[in-house]
């Protein structure tokens, strides 16, 4: 099983505990990005996970380089070169306060990428999967049309293709990411989003809901998954479903829509130490599910176990064992300790 990612890996600076950004004296150091904590994820799950991306050509870049090593990433595709790394921000946010993140990315290697910095013909080769998020083609530049590239050759080649959505006010508007996103659907086969990413992105409100209230209607999402199959030929569906009751207490499931069917996961109750980098863990459990052709319903439970399990973890990656995420999925819930 071979997959590959796309996209930026940033810094992470978050000051200690709970503490807001003006009282911080000092900051806990992560590595992280939306296709970089996919391929963490599928790598500690024995997949040979290639990331690729663009990174200083200094002991950052290097140091971003050994961050991945060390979770089992291939790194044969990163490219080096001028710029800097994109950094970002993160307030843990507490009971009523919301975490908060402020970025500083402008200029950043990857956003300077140039399409000859990526040879998608000798990348793509031999590969199962290519995964990428809406947040790369965002940073502008080349971009958009480099992921336009990476994604005609994966057709070309076979490749099954996974896109989440994952909408970022911050980086652009929705009427450019409908424009930017929108072509490439057609040649996406597994779509990964949740209720705003496919307002903002793909231009399709799903009316009625209040995920803040806890109350999700099933009815209104299985239409709109309907809908969206049938305008844009998915192969699958995968929408997360968080209500978030407060910043520190998440309601979290999922569902799926495959081959006219629609699963919904069980429903977890979780206390969150750290939501960042949830989504790509479900992301992951869910292109892992493909690549071991695990049913409809499987597939859905592994991927929001192993969601449910990085709230949990401090730092973007989701470290985390198969016998892990399994052993939750399967409704072992148990707190004990494991001696």
């Amino acid at each position: 099983m071979k997959v590959v990612t796309f996209g930026e890996i940033m810094m992470r600076l978050s000051p200690e505990g709970h503490k807001r950004i003006q009282q911080a004296d000092r900051f806990d150091v992560h590595y992280g990005g939306a296709e970089a904590n996919v391929a963490a994820f599928l790598a500690q799950m024995g997949v040979k996970a290639y990331f690729v991306t663009k990174v200083p050509d200094n002991p950052v870049g290097e140091a971003v380089i050994w961050h991945l090593r060390r979770f089992g990433v291939k790194t044969d595709w990163v490219v080096k070169g001028e710029g800097r790394l994109g950094i970002y921000f993160l307030e843990v946010g507490a009971s009523q306060r919301s975490s908060k993140v402020v970025y500083d990315r402008g200029g950043s290697c990857i956003s300077r990428s140039k399409p000859e910095d990526f040879v998608w013909e000798e990348i793509l080769d031999g590969v199962d999967h290519f995964h990428f998020s809406g947040i790369t083609p965002a940073l502008g530049g080349d971009l958009p049309g480099i992921v336009e590239r990476a994604l005609r050759v994966a057709k070309e080649k076979g490749v099954r293709v996974s896109c989440d959505l994952n909408y970022r006010a911050k980086l652009w508007s929705s009427e450019e990411a409908q424009r930017v996103m929108k072509p490439y659907m057609e040649m996406v086969d597994i779509l990964i989003a949740n209720e705003e990413d496919i307002e903002k992105v793909l231009g399709k409100k799903i009316e009625g809901l209040d995920v803040r209230s806890g109350k999700i209607d099933r009815g209104r999402y299985v239409r709109a998954v309907k809908e969206l199959s049938e305008e844009y030929g998915f192969e699958a569906i995968g929408i997360t479903l968080r209500e978030s009751r407060s910043a520190s207490i998440n309601g979290w499931s999922a569902l799926l829509w495959e081959g006219g069917e629609v699963y919904f996961s069980k429903e977890y109750e979780v206390h969150v130490v750290d939501r960042v980098g949830a989504g790509d863990a479900f992301a992951g459990g869910l292109i892992y599910g493909f690549l071991l052709g695990k049913e409809g319903q499987e597939k859905l439970e592994f991927a929001v176990a192993a969601s449910c399990l990085k709230h949990s973890i401090v730092g973007d990656f989701a470290v985390l064992t198969k016998e892990e995420v399994e052993k939750l999925a399967a409704g072992t819930t148990s707190a004990r300790v494991e001696r």
